[in-house]
């Protein structure tokens, strides 16, 4: 009986963990650039049917049953979370210091106080020093900050902004509107997008951020526009359904569970009496 109980009782902790990320991915619906998280929800022996070549043993190793001993459970489980870094719809704006990524993959980068961060959202503008930062106050920066360790500075009167598709910043010459190149937007593309770690404020980590080198030919930069979020609000929606259905089925299977066990008990104690 007990088994059946923390069986159930496992199976709703689970929802409960998949709860909080439908919740992040609705409370971020209209975030720009924001990517939607989702886990992986099934038994072992399911996945192992579909994925047996991808597992991260080898079959028939000391390991590989060590791995499928730890993991095998008839219970539902988290057993992957993962980020969809899809396109999301590109909205235009018209602002000339919005800036949209139209290719998977490929981030902006900023400077914080903890270091170099990766976004997907375009929302810069100029701060009181006339240096191009995003919605917190961090330095966009350029393809040559390696270099030159200084961001994008762009003067009051440069009235003009143009950036072309590869990130290029060109402003006019004071009472002219012939343009000359500024500093070129520092976009890049992680080997391994997997390994980005999302740290709020929609920055991603990446522990090995000086190998990453500058895209230099992106074509994506799509300059008046924002990347919307790419979560879509009724397939999140559908599974908030989903997911609260299944915690009453569990808690109904817990209760069911309780009642034998209570039951089982005072007919024992019954019978010694």
């Amino acid at each position: 009986m007990q088994t059946g109980y923390y069986s159930a009782a496992a199976g709703m902790v689970t929802q409960f963990n998949r709860l909080d990320v439908i919740a992040n991915n609705l409370a971020n619906v209209n975030t720009a650039g924001f990517k939607e998280d989702d886990v992986v929800v099934g038994d072992f022996m399911r996945l192992y049917k579909e994925a047996r070549d991808e597992l991260p043993h080898a079959n028939n190793t000391k390991e590989g049953a060590a791995f499928i001993n730890r993991t095998m459970s008839r219970t539902p489980q988290i057993v992957d979370e993962y980020t969809d870094f899809s396109v999301g719809n590109l909205q235009k704006t018209s602002n000339s210091l919005d800036l949209a990524l139209s290719r998977e993959g490929l981030f902006f980068a900023v400077k914080t106080p903890e270091g170099i961060r990766l976004t997907r959202d375009g929302s810069f503008s100029l701060n009181d020093e006339g240096t191009l930062v995003n919605k917190q106050g961090y330095e966009v920066l350029p393809a040559d900050y390696f270099q030159s360790k200084t961001g994008i500075s762009i003067a009051n009167q440069d009235n003009i902004i143009s950036i072309d598709k590869n990130g290029q910043i060109s402003t006019n010459i004071p009472n002219s509107v012939q343009l000359t190149q500024n500093k070129k937007l520092l976009i890049v593309q992680p080997d391994n997008i997997k390994l980005l770690k999302k740290e709020g404020d929609n920055l991603y980590k990446f522990d090995n951020i000086n190998s990453i080198k500058p895209v230099e030919e992106s074509g994506a930069v799509a300059q008046g526009f924002i990347e919307k979020s790419n979560v879509n609000a009724v397939k999140m929606m559908t599974q908030l359904i989903e997911t609260n259905r299944l915690v009453g089925m569990y808690q109904k299977a817990m209760d069911a569970q309780m009642n034998d066990m209570n039951k089982d008990a005072i007919e024992k104690i019954a019978r010694k009496a």
